[in-house]
């Protein structure tokens, strides 16, 4: 496929994305703890802005999403594009990232906790899905087996999950509805936290023995 084809699909997916939410209505972090010591402070919820009359083309331009992203031990990797590499996305509440799967390559499961995702294949065939908790307290896969030029959604905030099932690898692009999404990866959430959560608190929770848990614990441990 053409770059240049591959780069045209991308502006109108930002487009079609900025139109429907062009701003970030909420925080941008997890949390902002008040202070009234200006001296031992900072400024999180977005970036401070120049003087428009100092900005330049270059505030606007990134390069280098025709370059494949380094690839972790799971075989997936992103090259992320937002406000700390393209300082004209600040306050503009959208951000982007290419994906990258080698051959079976996995994205684990995890939430964006201030963003909705719109995902599209650009070459592989890529399963995806996200949970939703339903009316009766039950939780409901949807999923679907995504090829060249497919789309794909998952709403803000819930479980979702990206998996290359083809022996190629794989290419995707993802638009965020915030500049921040944020990334919560689940089983390192649950099992890396530092400090630590309670083992009893896991092993209720999962039904598993206190022993499968240390395990699990040494696998998410930090640095593994």
């Amino acid at each position: 496929m053409a770059f240049h084809k591959v780069f045209a699909h991308f502006i109108l997916l930002l487009i079609t994305l900025s139109l429907v939410y062009a701003t970030d209505p909420t925080q941008l972090q997890d949390f902002c703890v008040a202070t009234n010591d200006p001296h031992n402070a900072i400024f999180v919820n977005g970036l401070f802005c120049k003087n428009s009359k100092d900005a330049t083309p270059e505030d606007f331009f990134f390069k280098g999403l025709d370059i494949p992203a380094k690839l972790n031990a799971l075989g997936s990797g992103a090259t992320q594009v937002n406000p700390m590499n393209l300082a004209g996305l600040n306050t503009l509440g959208i951000s982007v990232a290419r994906l990258d799967f080698a051959p079976y390559g996995l994205i684990l499961p995890h939430i964006h906790p201030r963003a909705s995702e719109v995902f599209t294949v650009l070459d592989g065939t890529i399963y995806v899905g996200f949970t939703s908790i339903q009316s009766n307290g039950g939780n409901k896969l949807l999923a679907k087996v995504l090829n060249k030029g497919d789309v794909f959604v998952f709403p803000q905030g819930l479980i979702h999950f990206q998996l290359n099932i083809g022996n190629t690898s794989a290419v995707g692009f993802s638009s965020f509805s915030s500049q921040n999404p944020g990334l919560v990866s689940i089983p390192d959430a649950v099992f890396g936290a530092e400090p630590p959560i309670n083992d009893d608190v896991l092993s209720k929770g999962f039904q598993l023995d206190t022993n499968v848990i240390k395990m699990l614990k040494s696998n998410f441990a930090t640095g593994n």
